[in-house]
């Protein structure tokens, strides 16, 4: 627990006579500096001669206040430290650096950005707060100025001296290239208390995605310099050090030529990759004389790295990050945040950014009295199986057990069966183990060829709960009835069609600003189209299974990647695989690695 105003705390570098305020050491002056005895007759003299006064009991020290320095890391919000993420969690305050921080925690906590507010006409009146911490802006003024090291220093003991958890949070590393020392002085001078949470430097993190070692064995030594606000002797780095320039993009002719001019070759290799560890991350290689006119045709801007050395030759062999698959593609997930968790993890391992749009939202049945019915059925032994066909289904019938007060007792001499191992994991959490899952495809027809036929001697109870969406295909009943099981059908859940996207992202559909959209079955085709129209001919389709594809067909887009089996892992695998394929074509003609959405076709493609 980060230790609070007026707790000891083993980091806080702030000494106990530092951090005393003025009533204290009142107080101490009249407790530990006893007067000295009196006689008893000078007592009773005294008694007699001078009023009584009582002395007012000292008022307690206001708190003073405690700040955690934490760093943010490099831009990669899963660089941050595991003792950074416990602090912002705790944080009541948080001052940020820059204006992405605040997305950055609000993801982190699961926090919603809050709501706006508008009026009868429609027009924004103010925000409706979402929870989580109170964000303070510690790098920008009013006017959108950058503050300086002292303004910033002055909003961060503001916040600390309210008694609040404050978490300064800062790009970077606190001490490494940024205001650290100096707010951190400022707190001494005011009396608080503070810790440094390291961050994942730039100086290092970056190189290291653009694959470029800082030091090998035939490299040694390296030097960081700052490259702002003096002037450089570049005299002192004539020798062949590796150098990690900080905020060079602007002066990189002066510096190469300063470099050049105090002995090193003009060949010598220069890397210069901007806004690194992030999907938009985007590197050049060069040599000195070069550097400046490769930069501005690349249009690099700050924030980059520069490295110059002969450790830059190593990425031509060690680029690990910019060559991945699908790298800076946006791809569009048609599910909820929920249902696409491990779809969007699997897109991100491969360098692509998701973005989810719920197509679906989930209701409970109109008529709830057929599900009634049925779970009292399943309590009473109606039944020999019930048959879990999505994760949904399960939640469903969870959610009426807690609305009955029963739990997984109930299903005691029930066998159950699962369509996949998604839907297992749903009930292995609910603490039951599914008795039949398909060993092959993961579908209803995958769950048919693996379930028993009814046997009248082994089989006490011949009918089937099979709980589902109301739009649920016919296929795993009437497979169920030809292997001689009745069935209870039983709507558990209404799928019904999403509210439309922001207006931004139906544009980015319909325009191509999407590399690809992976498709997880046909509602998901109907209802995107429905809801945000048709994605545009240079989108990449992925389709899960070949009714998904015939579905995308029939609605005028051409299917370009189909999973070889029908689940996420292998959908999400395929589309990598097209990726690379698709880089591989384009280095081998000598064109330059580009998305998708780079280019794009003036009439739709049709489905052939």
């Amino acid at each position: 627990m980060t230790a609070r105003p007026n707790q000891t705390s083993k980091k806080a570098t702030v000494s106990k006579t530092a951090t005393k305020t003025a009533a204290t050491q009142s107080v101490e002056t009249s407790t530990t500096s006893p007067a000295p005895k009196k006689t008893a007759a000078a007592s009773a003299a005294g008694a007699a001669t001078a009023p009584t006064v009582e002395k007012a009991a000292p008022k307690p020290s206001a708190p003073v206040g405690y700040v955690s320095f934490v760093g943010s890391g490099p831009g990669d919000p899963e660089l941050l430290t595991v003792r950074a993420v416990e602090l912002l969690r705790e944080a009541e305050v948080v001052v940020t650096e820059v204006p992405s921080h605040i997305e950055l925690v609000r993801t982190l906590l699961g926090v919603p950005a809050p709501r706006v507010v508008v009026d009868e006409d429609g027009n924004p009146v103010g925000e409706e707060p979402a929870g989580g911490p109170e964000f303070v802006d510690g790098g920008f003024g009013q006017d959108g100025q950058p503050l300086t090291h002292a303004a910033r220093a002055k909003v961060v003991v503001k916040q600390a001296k309210s008694g609040r958890r404050v978490v300064r949070l800062m790009a970077g590393d606190p001490f490494v290239y940024a205001s650290g020392p100096e707010e951190a002085q400022a707190c001494v001078k005011a009396g608080i208390a503070f810790e440094i949470v390291p961050g994942v430097s730039s100086v290092t993190a970056v190189p290291a995605y653009a694959g470029i070692p800082l030091t090998t064995k035939n490299n040694r030594e390296m030097a960081v310099v700052t490259c702002s606000d003096a002037k450089v002797d570049w005299s002192q780095y004539a020798d062949n050090r590796t150098l990690v320039l900080l905020s060079a993009v602007n002066s990189i002719a002066d510096i190469a030529k300063a470099l050049v001019d105090a002995g090193r070759s003009a060949d010598t290799p220069v890397s210069m990759t901007r806004v690194g560890t992030t999907t938009e991350q985007s590197t050049v290689v060069s040599t000195l004389d070069r550097i400046a006119a490769d930069a501005r045709a690349a249009k690099m801007s700050p924030p980059a790295i520069t490295v110059v050395g002969d450790v830059v030759d190593l990425r031509g062999a060690l680029s690990w990050f910019e060559t991945k698959p699908l790298f800076g593609w946006r791809v569009l997930v048609p599910r909820t945040k929920e249902q696409a968790g491990s779809l969007s993890s699997r897109l991100r391992g491969y360098g692509s950014v998701p973005e989810e749009v719920p197509t679906i939202s989930v209701e409970p049945p109109r008529n709830p009295q057929q599900m009634d019915k049925a779970i009292r059925g399943l309590v009473e032994g109606r039944y020999e199986w019930i048959a879990f066909t999505s994760v949904n289904a399960v939640k469903a019938v969870r959610e009426k057990f807690d609305e009955y007060g029963l739990d997984a007792r109930a299903f005691s001499g029930l066998k159950i069966a699962a369509v996949g191992e998604k839907t297992a994991a749903a009930i292995a959490a609910w603490g039951l183990r599914a008795d039949l899952v398909p060993g092959g495809e993961q579908s209803a027809r995958g769950l048919l060829e693996d379930w028993p036929p009814y046997d009248e001697v082994l089989d006490p109870i011949n009918r089937v709960f099979l709980p589902r969406a109301d739009i649920a295909t016919e296929t795993l009943v009437a497979g169920l009835l030809e292997l001689g099981w009745e069935v209870d059908d039983v709507t558990a859940y209404r799928t019904v069609r999403a509210t439309p996207p922001p207006a931004p992202t139906r544009e980015a559909i319909k325009s191509g600003k999407f590399d690809a959209v992976v498709f997880t079955s046909s509602s998901t085709v109907r209802n995107l189209v429905g809801i945000a129209g048709k994605p545009h001919a240079s989108t990449i389709i992925a389709v899960i299974g070949p009714a998904t594809a015939k579905t995308a067909e029939e609605h005028g887009l051409r299917v370009d990647v189909l999973a070889p089996s029908p689940s996420v892992e292998d959908l999400v695998d395929a589309l990598a695989d097209f990726g690379a394929s698709r880089r591989a074509a384009l280095l081998e003609a000598g064109q330059p690695v580009t998305k998708p959405s780079d280019r794009r076709p003036s009439a739709r493609r049709k489905a052939t």
